[in-house]
């Protein structure tokens, strides 16, 4: 296993989350959902840019055209990240006040896939979506903080983890419908720690942050915890693969609420980190747009 490195220079986020690599771009991009902002790392020059967003932004994903489809407010909008410009495609009007989104993924069909969560209490009252042309449509309810979302390689397993429940559930996923069968834990972890995000690799095995466990855990498909990478950070929030054969694990990580000695003690609390591995991952599925609502007007 190489060592694990920096990214994007002195950058830190206070709470970075949903990286996903751009092939073409030969760049990562992420958000940092308390900035709130949309980075994005030119690897060649590590470089971070960023775009500032008018709200709390708890995803992003690649699309079929040449914008990004963020989920920031109570909306679903495409992003130029170029010019900043934002386009809603669709709001869930009767999102709770003091919610948020938080961890969305495009599934291997094109549909995006977002989950929501009181952003203060982490009450069970969260939900996952999947957006559809008529809007986004709720799948799962009762849900405390969704994370985890990831697909198996066969497009046949949903993984998905209501992190307060400090498990990885696994749910039967019918691809032309885009809906889950009954639940099976796939994972547990030891209390404190809980699954954070996840990828999975092109042998299947899912790879999930461990926020408050200090570490990322490769999952066999069975559930068996194939190895472990020790993170420098208590908290890592996601991973994902990038780089020419997409095998750079690039881990986001947080600072958020961290003591003054606990900052101390984690001087690469909140950058990006990145560790090479010998299993590649698999490319980052894009949204196709046509399965989408329309666009409705630009954000202000």
């Amino acid at each position: 296993m190489a060592a694990l490195t920096r990214q994007g220079g002195a950058h830190r986020d206070i709470l970075g989350e949903c990286p996903v690599w751009h092939a073409a771009q030969k760049s990562l991009y992420w958000v940092d959902i308390r900035a709130p902002a949309v980075r994005r790392l030119d690897v060649a020059a590590d470089r971070v840019e960023s775009r500032t967003m008018p709200g709390l932004i708890g995803a992003i994903a690649l699309t079929d055209g040449p914008d990004l489809l963020v989920a920031l407010g109570n909306r679903i909008a495409l992003l130029d990240f170029e010019s900043g410009r934002l386009t809603t495609l669709a709001e869930i009007a009767d999102m709770p006040d003091g919610h948020r989104f938080n961890d969305g993924r495009c599934d291997p069909q094109g549909r995006f896939w977002i989950g929501t969560m009181h952003n203060v209490t982490r009450a069970a009252e969260g939900k996952l979506y999947r957006l559809d042309p008529s809007g986004p449509a709720p799948v799962l309810d009762g849900v405390c903080i969704p994370n985890s979302l990831a697909w198996s390689p066969d497009g046949e397993t949903l993984y998905f983890a209501d992190s307060l429940q400090h498990r990885i559930d696994a749910y039967p996923f019918d691809a032309v419908r885009g809906t889950v069968g009954a639940r099976r834990v796939f994972a547990e972890t030891v209390r404190p720690s809980f699954p954070d995000g996840s990828a999975v690799d092109a042998e299947g095995h899912l790879w999930n942050a461990e926020f408050f466990g200090s570490r990322v855990v490769r999952y066999a498909p069975d559930g068996r915890v194939d190895r472990v990478i020790p993170m420098p950070v208590d908290r890592p929030t996601c991973c994902a693969f990038g780089g020419e054969e997409l095998r750079t694990l690039f881990v986001t990580t947080t600072c958020q609420n961290l003591t003054e000695a606990e900052r101390a003690a984690q001087p690469l609390a909140g950058a990006l980190l990145a560790v090479e591995v010998d299993v590649p991952g698999l490319p980052e599925p894009r949204v196709r747009l046509a399965l989408c609502p329309r666009p409705a007007r630009d954000l202000p």
